[in-house]
């Protein structure tokens, strides 16, 4: 496979150019406009930030991407999926909601805000995986599903199993389900916190399995009869139930990387990076520490993998910031030196294998040309 074009620009700027005009300039250097946008829904897939999170990107620059989508024809709209985990974005209320405390709405933005599946996390579509070996098929958010073009618009940052949350996170776990997270995490069934639990039968009435009971005063799952589905987990409203985070962190690697090989396959898709506010955690997170590593620009290609891997590769190359996780690592006494950013600001993440396996299943190649601009 030959080596894919990744362009590439820093944040400095001449007098009168906006970051926004910036950005622009990079995706039209990169190609975006090859894309046939002409009336197209154009899925602008990115992670609004938890409450209580500040790293995650500003909507300026959402603004910037679905404005240049529209002057090329398209009609834009900004999505990302309800959450598996309980907290400000497990249903498509709270979603919407934490969409528009932290800043994103049509006036901010430039395009509606719509919840990729539905408003319980349940509204998906099974599609098949192409050469995948974890999943045969995954469920993702139907509002992607229904997309006609994917582009991924991704705070590059660290993470506290992938290592770090680039355009493979972004599309592959973003854009699943649910039922779709939970597959790609463990396959495993949601547990009942009964400290929690007020036996109010929510859970048990939108169970897609009849696997909920209350013989105790509490609920009860069936493990046998529990298809996974995590219905559940949208229907409680006092966060009493959630799922363990038991998979193997390669496997959720090369999970993600078919799950974003899913969602792609068949439409044009584009990809943004901004590495910026790294911060050493997800945007998941009700907080956020201080950036691990200086801001460094913005990156755009067709190409996921090689998009992922040079935004890694510059990201080792950087210095750290001292007053960071990672900084208190590196000045740790006796702290083993993994010579590895990631790895030195979270010892037990794995991020390799998901580029070396969405290279594998053809999603993209590690290869890659920087085009600097």
């Amino acid at each position: 496979m030959k080596k894919s074009k990744v362009y590439f620009t820093d944040f400095r700027t001449k007098l009168g150019v906006s970051y926004g005009l910036k950005l622009q300039r990079l995706c039209k250097k990169a190609g975006i406009d090859k894309i046939d946008f002409e009336g197209k829904f154009a899925a602008i897939k990115m992670h609004f930030g938890e409450l209580g999170n500040y790293s995650y990107l500003r909507p300026n620059y959402v603004k910037a991407v679905a404005d240049l989508i529209k002057e090329l024809g398209g009609r834009p709209f900004l999505t990302d999926c309800n959450t598996l985990y309980p907290g400000s974005r497990k249903n498509a209320l709270d979603h919407l909601y934490n969409a528009e405390v932290n800043g994103f709405n049509s006036v901010t933005t430039g395009c509606y805000v719509i919840i990729g599946d539905g408003l319980k996390g349940t509204d998906e579509v099974e599609v098949d995986v192409p050469n995948g070996e974890y999943c045969k098929t995954a469920l993702i958010g139907r509002a992607l599903y229904d997309a006609d073009v994917i582009v991924s618009l991704t705070h590059f940052k660290g993470h506290e199993m992938t290592g770090f949350g680039g355009a493979i996170k972004n599309i592959g776990m973003g854009g699943g389900s649910r039922a779709g997270k939970m597959q790609q995490h463990n396959d495993g069934k949601p547990i009942i916190n009964t400290d929690r639990c007020r036996n109010c039968g929510m859970c048990a009435r939108q169970c897609g399995s009849d696997a909920i009971s209350y013989g105790s005063g509490k609920a009860v799952i069936d493990r046998n009869a529990c298809k996974g589905c995590g219905r559940c987990i949208g229907a409680c409203a006092f966060d009493a139930i959630s799922t363990p985070l038991d998979s193997a962190v390669e496997s959720l690697c090369c999970k993600m990387a078919e799950y974003t090989a899913a969602i792609v396959n068949g439409k044009p898709a584009f990809h943004i990076s901004l590495i910026m506010d790294v911060s050493p955690n997800c945007d998941c997170h009700g907080e956020n520490d201080a950036p691990i590593l200086p801001n460094i620009g913005m990156l755009a290609s067709f190409d996921p993998v090689a998009l992922d891997q040079a935004c890694a590769d510059l990201c080792l190359a950087a210095e750290p910031v001292r007053n960071s996780q990672l900084g208190d690592h590196l000045a740790e006494e006796g702290w083993h030196h993994y010579h590895d950013h990631f790895l030195d600001n979270n010892p037990n993440v794995r991020w390799k294998e998901t580029l070396a396996h969405g290279e594998k299943i053809g999603l993209g190649t590690r290869e890659y040309e920087l085009k600097r601009m």
